[in-house]
């Protein structure tokens, strides 16, 4: 894959429309339509969502590493953390109708991750770093 650009923000929530814009932005010049470049920032908002809260926790003194990197079809974002690790394997399944009948918030992002993108993947880097793929393909 080749390198196309790296940003690193500070993890607040206040960085998250800069970030949409910017993966907004890239998706679109890579040839994605409007709706599909809004799902990609969609979906790498979420994930940085998902970092600030649940692996640092709110601090917002750490770091966030976003990467984009894209060729022929691919279009494939690299969001790097050193917070808390996530066990992707240790949710459950997403019942949409019980979620939104309870009235609940927040708990689907990663299953939002998985419905706008055609490939989620979580793992851990070398040290105290966390990685997801966010990857999706031009349509034909």
């Amino acid at each position: 894959m080749k390198l196309a650009f790296s940003k690193t923000i500070e993890s607040r929530t206040e960085n998250l429309r800069a970030v949409r814009e910017l993966i907004g932005g890239a998706a679109k010049d890579f040839g994605f339509s409007e709706e599909d470049s809004s799902k990609i920032a969609l979906a790498v908002d979420e994930a940085c969502t998902n970092i600030i809260r649940h692996a640092y926790h709110n601090r917002s003194d750490k770091n966030i590493e976003i990467t984009v990197y894209a060729e022929k079809e691919t279009f494939e974002v690299r969001i790097i953390d050193s917070g808390d690790s996530f066990d992707p394997e240790a949710l459950k399944p997403v019942n949409l109708k019980e979620h939104l009948t309870a009235f609940r918030r927040g708990g689907l992002g990663v299953h939002l991750m998985k419905t706008l993108m055609d490939d989620v993947k979580y793992r851990s880097v070398s040290g105290r770093k966390n990685e997801v793929r966010l990857t999706k393909h031009l349509p034909q």
